[in-house]
């Protein structure tokens, strides 16, 4: 399902036009994205948590040429699935 679809079915599901709809999730999207680069962790009942995590630095090794290279740090979104949802794909 790509997001044209997906606001289409929003759209029948909430019963408001595609503008509104697609509005009202650019809105969600806009909120959540200012929220993780706040540091902030986003936990949606019966869906999951996101969360921005550092990730360390650390050395990588060529396999082929051996050579040692330094990774450096950075910042990494995270999803973990609620217990919820992970019940209705077993």
């Amino acid at each position: 399902m790509n997001n044209k679809e997906f606001i289409s079915e929003l759209s029948k599901r909430l019963g408001y036009t595609l503008k509104d709809t697609t509005q009202l999730l650019n809105s969600t999207v806009s909120v959540m994205t200012k929220q993780l680069q706040d540091g902030d962790t986003i936990a949606i009942q019966g869906f999951g948590t996101f969360e921005v995590k550092k990730k360390m630095e650390r050395i990588s090794v060529n396999p082929v040429t051996q050579q040692r290279m330094l990774v450096p740090p950075k910042l990494v979104l995270t999803y973990k699935p609620s217990n919820v949802l992970k019940d209705k794909f077993k």
